[in-house]
């Protein structure tokens, strides 16, 4: 495993487990025994008590894993986020999570949401807070109230979207971008051809890996921390199995080339739940 230093001092894990869709613990458990130690859920994913079953069955300490959960839009909406926050805790039976992220950037509320997160943190049960699905000018309206920076920026990230723009803003503001859907989510069209592609399928057979792990791979070069979603135990070993090998400059470039701008998941600019 290698890891990314949060502007906490806190160290994460590039690669995780994204659990979204996942409502029993053999996943997780067996994330654990390949030697996963981050996982990434949410409030919204109605699933943190089944996350936190499993932690408790790993047999693992809790300073082990790194625990990231997210707020809910309608928390935001009804200023109702430390008692959801009070809630996560408790479906996962910890006393602090180690990441904490405003899921998604709802419009007249995210701001005073980044603020209600900085109280969370500095109480001690957040020990890291960020943001998730969040534009350049969504950054730039929390920079001016924020008095803590955001850790994180999670977002959709794949060959198809490299989203470099962003990325260079996070990392100017010393925010860590994380991708989801890192190989194309459920947008088969897309994740057909992204993992058809000859540029990836030849960089794959120069290091005998799959397209999945070279993606995954471009993802950890870049200092993108990624959390591929799996339920399937042999692909969950195959995506940790790529800390062997890293891919030259050019290999980067070849892959960041095949960027098209498209999305497999909800605009930040514009959704509606």
């Amino acid at each position: 495993m290698e890891y990314v230093t949060l502007n906490t001092g806190a160290k994460m894990p590039m690669l995780g487990l994204g659990v979204y869709g996942v409502d029993d613990t053999s996943p997780i458990l067996a994330a654990f025994e390949a030697g996963y130690r981050s996982i990434d859920t949410a409030s919204g994913y109605n699933n943190e008590e089944v996350v936190g079953q499993a932690i408790r069955e790993s047999g693992l300490k809790r300073e082990e894993i790194f625990v990231t959960t997210k707020l809910t839009n309608s928390a935001q909406r009804e200023n109702t986020i430390e008692a959801e926050f009070d809630q996560s805790l408790e479906k996962l039976g910890v006393d602090y999570v180690d990441l904490y992220l405003i899921h998604w950037p709802v419009a007249e509320h995210y701001v005073n949401s980044w603020l209600a997160l900085e109280k969370l943190h500095k109480s001690g049960r957040a020990k890291a807070i960020g943001v998730s699905n969040f534009q350049t000018y969504h950054i730039e309206a929390a920079k001016k109230v924020w008095s803590v920076v955001p850790a994180m920026n999670q977002i959709e990230l794949h060959p198809f979207l490299t989203q470099k723009p962003l990325i260079a803003v996070c990392k100017a503001e010393g925010i860590i971008p994380e991708s989801w859907s890192p190989l194309g989510g459920g947008a088969n069209d897309v994740k057909n051809n992204m993992l058809t592609s000859k540029v990836v399928t030849d960089i794959g057979e120069k290091y005998g890996k799959s397209v999945a792990q070279v993606i995954l791979r471009w993802n950890i070069d870049l200092g993108i921390v990624t959390i591929p979603k799996s339920t399937n135990p042999d692909r969950i070993k195959a995506n940790i199995n790529i800390f062997d090998f890293a891919l030259t400059p050019e290999e980067i470039a070849a892959i960041d080339a095949l960027n098209k701008d498209i999305r497999t998941g909800p605009d930040p600019d514009n959704f509606s739940f």
